[in-house]
Parts: structure tokens; sequence; C-alpha cells
């Protein structure tokens, strides 16, 4: 059994980190706006433009309150960071200018919000870069360096300390702080799953043994019983029962609680059979050929009544007393959820005109009601010597349909 990933505490976690980056950032500029006027003596456009982004990123991140919806919040954010990044470029020397990384920071939190918005805001950000060389390398330039010759140095040293700080300090701290959160709500993930799968292990033995039980009872009327006939259908109900909980105790006893290996129950269901009914010296040939596959348990237990109606039957009237017989059991694979079953004795079969739906006989009525549960259609084969069987069923999943339904 899975269970999906806690994704609430991670959500949680993901709009903390935007916010918080979203406040650091607005207020970092509008610092470097006030700084670009009094200390750089920069009057024109950059300033205006660092102080106009953070108020308005401000604005926007406290609507969020309102709206909820963080994938507007942050590309709101993200393009006006853009914008902002690609005028104080252009202004501030182009493709020289040392607040172009800003452009790399942009990319770094698009891939961290998601891998699209990441590749989007990547090949976005390197068309404008191209663009910006060549407007930087052209005869006639656009903008203009506004930034004094006697500041750039100390506007270069802000910039770099503007761009690590937002990498290293917020978006670096935020992020090992988010991993170590994904750490610890994956951690209680296994926790969580390995205890439900211990409970559900313990639901599959317990079941078993509660059906070994009613098996056990029915073993002991049986023996009381003074008619033959009414011995005969206990037993009947006995090993249809123990067909069940054979499916519950490989259940238990693998790894895989929610599907079994096929091959090793039908066999070992078979050979139960066989001793049952002939006991443990006998002239039966079990012939199984099935593939490595793994069936859930909505689609095992039914198949497995099936199996266990068509080899008792077998056993019962196709190869009577101590003769010579083979009971064959085929499993195809037609495709990832279609299977075909072939399956049947090579005994004295029974009168070509009987009809399942029709058949007034318990074993008969059940194979086709397993058959409806299974998706499936049966037809004889009349090719082969003895009763056999051709059964197209379908992988079931979380369905019940009684197998004694009409």
């Amino acid at each position: 059994m899975r269970i999906p990933i806690k994704n609430i505490p991670h959500f949680t976690n993901k709009v903390h980190f935007t916010l918080r980056v979203n406040y650091i950032a607005s207020f970092l500029t509008i610092i470097f706006g006030v700084l670009c006027f009094t200390i750089l003596k920069i009057s024109q456009i950059i300033p205006y433009v660092f102080i106009f982004f953070g108020i308005l990123n401000l604005i926007n991140t406290v609507l969020y309150s309102k709206h909820k919806s963080l994938s507007l919040t942050y590309n709101i954010s993200s393009i006006m960071a853009l914008a902002t990044a690609i005028i104080v470029t252009l202004y501030s020397g182009g493709i020289n200018s040392p607040f172009i990384f800003v452009l790399a920071l942009i990319v770094f939190t698009g891939y961290i919000s998601t891998q699209t918005y990441g590749r989007i805001y990547l090949n976005l950000n390197l068309l404008i870069i191209v663009l910006i060389y060549s407007q930087s390398v052209a005869q006639f330039n656009f903008t203009e360096n506004v930034v004094p010759l006697e500041s750039r140095n100390l506007f270069s040293l802000l910039s770099i300390l503007f761009s690590v700080y937002l990498l290293g300090s917020v978006l670096g701290k935020n992020l090992v702080k988010a991993h170590q959160e994904l750490l610890k709500i994956r951690k209680e993930n296994e926790i969580s799953i390995k205890e439900k799968d211990n409970l559900l292990k313990e639901i599959h033995h317990r079941v078993k043994n509660n059906l070994q039980t009613v098996s056990s009872l029915l073993s002991l009327q049986s023996r009381t019983s003074g008619d033959k006939k009414i011995s005969q259908i206990i037993k009947s109900s006995q090993n249809r029962v123990i067909s069940m909980a054979m499916v519950h105790e490989m259940l238990y006893n693998r790894k895989d609680i929610s599907r079994i290996e096929y091959k090793s129950y039908v066999r070992e269901l078979g050979e139960y059979l066989v001793r049952s009914f002939k006991g443990k010296e006998n002239n039966i040939t079990l012939n199984i050929q099935i593939p490595n596959i793994k069936l859930g348990i909505d689609t095992a237990i039914p198949l497995g009544l099936l199996i266990n109606e068509v080899i008792t039957n077998a056993l019962k009237y196709g190869i009577k007393n101590e003769e010579y017989g083979e009971i064959y059991i085929e499993i195809k694979k037609l495709n990832a959820k279609d299977y075909q079953l072939f399956i049947g004795d090579d005994g004295v079969g029974f009168p070509e005109n009987t009809s399942f739906a029709n058949s007034q006989t318990l074993g008969l009525k059940l194979i086709h009601n397993l058959v409806r549960q299974l998706r499936g259609t049966i037809v004889r084969d009349n090719s082969k010597k003895g009763a056999n069987y051709i059964i197209a069923f379908s992988e079931v999943n979380h369905q019940f349909n009684p197998v004694a339904s009409s």
C-alpha cells in the first residue's frame, strides 16, 4: 500500500518562502534606491525604478492575503523584477553592468517555484542578455550609463552585495530550511507507510486465521455428518474457504502486501485440492503454465475460487477413482489488464449442451458468476478431451460483485 505525500506542509513552506523573499527583496531595493540618491548621486531613472519596484512588490505581497494565489503573486513579482533588472542594467552599463547578475537570480527563483517557470525565465533571460549585448555594441545606443563615473565602483560593489545577499542569506537559507522540512516530511511518511504496511499484514494474518477457523469448523461438521452427500457439500465449501485463506496467507508472508505471485498460489491450491480429493498418493498430474505475474486481491480471490471450482469438478467427476489424469492450467497475459485462462482436464467431460448460466449445479453457477465478476467470458474448448475452458478476464480493482448473484 502506498499513501500520498503530505503536500499541505510543503505548500505552507513554499508560501512562507515566497512571501519572505518578496518582503526582503522589496526592502532591499527601496534601500538601494535611497542609497542611489544619497551616496551614489544617481539622479536619473535607476533610483526611481528601485523604489517603484519595492513599493509595488510590497503591495503585491500584501495582496496575497486577499486572493491566496501564490502563483499570481510569484509571477507578478518575477515580471516586475525582470523589468526592473533590465532597466537598471541598461542604464548602468548594459552588458558590462554588474546588476546583470540579478537576471540569473530570477531564473534561479523560477526553478525553485516550478521547473516550467524555471525554463521559461531561463530562455527569456538568455534572449534578454543577447539583446542587451546587441544594444551595447550598436553604434547607436538607446540608453546611456547614468551612474556617475566616480560612483561606478561603489555601484558595482552594492550590486554584487545585493545579488550575493539575496542568493545566499535569503534564497539559500530558505532553500536549506525547505529541504530539511521536506526530509522531515518524507521520514514521517516512510514511518507512516511502514506502520500501515504492518497493520495490513496483521489484517491479512487475522483474516487467514479466521478463514482457517471456519475451515476447521466445516471439516468437523463434515466428519460428524452421517449423510455422504451433505459431507461432500460441506467439503466443497471448506475448499472454497481454504482457497481464499491461501491468498491472505501469501499476502502476509511477502513484502508486497497488495499483489501475489499467482503461479505459486495456483500450484499450492492445485496440490492441496488433489491431496484433499485423491490423497497424498495419487495419479494426478498438475500441468501449470503461468508466467511471473502478480495479481491484486480483488482479482486473485475470485480467480482462485473459479480455479478451485474447475479443479474440484475435474477431481470429482472428470477423473474418476484411481485413474490417471492431467489437470492443465495456463494463463496468458494479453496486455496490462487483460488475461486468458486455459483450464481443464482430460477426464470424461460432461454433456455439450450444459449451460453455465442456467445450470442447477452450484459449482457451474459459481463459475459463471465468478467469470462475470472478473468482467470476462467463458467458452468450452471442444478441441481437447475432457472438460476444458477458455476464460478471458480482466484485472479487477476494488469492485465487489456477489458471486452468487443471478
